[in-house]
């Protein structure tokens, strides 16, 4: 895994709307950045103290610039409130290369595209890169108010505006979104995103399963719940294929704090299994999952993990390290 931080310059930091500010950052020297996809999100490193994810909102085809579109969390932690404070035009940032962990399938037939809140940022790349190859899409937009609607603008003087339906919550009743007429059939082909808050991600994957088989449903969360501390935890142990050594891990502790303590370094960013950093290949054994990001096939695979919040069924897992 590429893990090398990228110095990028802040050429632009813009209000977009209420509480949500964009960041256009690019490379010093001008030269392109890495590529990626649609879906992608980077980890940016803020004032030398928060780590944060934020996805890449522009097209995947823009190789000079990378868009991100923050808003301010009043109850955070303080990253976004740093970013919105600290950082500004001009101002060099570390950053992570791209990943993604919520891909587009982009040969689909039909995509629905459902956004809430500042959770349009990554569908906003999907919508322009299906648009660039002439594919079949609708985006569903909800909002509190136009006032609190990220990119409005820019959405609606979009070439694929036509294709953009906006719910906002203090407007009339008839243009609120009607999850279960709009979930109730699925178009032939069709592939389902959804990314904004919880509540709106649960009322949407929980009509959605009715009638979308689940490798049909793909999202992506802000934050997980927290998964250690389980009363069923137990201890296990962990084997490192590379040179043979077990390792104990104890019912209080991560895998990746675990091994940290041994002097094995797991990459880590968000530490709640949402961000793909730490994922790491098992060779043997049978991962008990925590994360938000892969499918349930991927789980049943049990061929990879986040050791940052994941355990183990069984008494012994191998990892690729």
């Amino acid at each position: 895994m590429n893990t090398k931080l990228l110095t990028v310059k802040v050429t632009k930091k813009t209000i977009e709307a209420e509480g949500i500010v964009s960041f256009e950052l690019r490379s010093p020297s001008g030269d392109d950045l890495p590529v990626f996809t649609a879906g992608s999100h980077i980890d940016v490193h803020i004032a030398g103290k928060y780590i944060r994810q934020y996805s890449l909102c522009n097209a995947p085809d823009e190789r000079h610039r990378y868009l991100l579109g923050v808003l301010r969390e009043p109850g955070g932690t303080g990253g976004s409130a740093a970013m919105h404070d600290v950082i500004s035009e001009g101002d060099l940032v570390q950053v992570s290369p791209p990943r993604n962990s919520f891909h587009l399938n982009d040969n689909s037939d039909f995509s629905l595209l459902l956004a809430g809140g500042i959770g349009v940022t990554p569908l906003m790349s999907m919508a322009q890169h299906l648009a660039t190859l002439g594919r079949a899409f609708t985006m569903h937009y909800c909002a509190r108010s136009p006032e609190r609607c990220a990119f409005y603008k820019e959405l609606n003087e979009s070439e694929f505006r036509n294709q953009i339906i906006f719910h906002f919550d203090d407007g009339p009743e008839g243009q609120k979104l009607d999850l279960v007429n709009l979930l109730s059939t699925r178009p032939e082909g069709a592939n389902l995103y959804v990314c904004g808050p919880k509540g709106f991600m649960e009322a949407v994957i929980s009509n959605g399963e009715k009638a979308w088989p689940a490798d049909t449903i793909h999202r992506e969360y802000f934050s997980a719940d927290p998964q250690v501390g389980h009363d069923n935890d137990e201890g296990f142990q962990v084997k490192i294929d590379s040179t043979g050594e077990i390792y104990d891990i104890p019912e209080d502790k991560t895998v990746v704090d675990a091994l940290f303590e041994y002097g094995i370094k797991i990459p880590v960013s968000c530490e709640q299994g949402i961000c793909g950093t730490c994922i790491t290949g098992v060779l043997e054994g049978i991962p008990d999952h925590r994360d938000g990001i892969f499918s349930d096939e991927e789980h049943s695979a049990n061929d990879q993990m986040t050791p940052c919040c994941s355990r183990s069924k069984s008494k012994l897992l191998v990892l690729d390290l």
